[in-house]
């Protein structure tokens, strides 16, 4: 067996993992509000930004863990 020395993981590891699990429930609510529309309108309601901004949040949040899944700090 190799002697592997762990070391800690940087903290936009974890804030990838944090961004895409927040993202991931933006997009739910999102398509929730796209499924059954809210009754109060708010003036880009029908752009739906929930969605958006989910879809963004999950995207960079993968691409913080995958940048840095491999990086460990000694």
């Amino acid at each position: 067996m190799e002697n592997e020395e762990k070391g800690m993981r940087p903290i936009w590891y974890f804030v990838g993992i944090i961004l895409c699990l927040m993202g991931f429930v933006i997009t739910l609510s999102g398509i929730y509000y796209v499924i059954y529309p809210n009754q109060s309108h708010t003036v880009l309601h029908n752009i739906h930004p929930d969605l958006w901004w989910g879809i963004i949040m999950m995207i960079s949040g993968v691409i913080f863990w995958w940048k840095t899944k491999d990086v460990t700090i000694k």
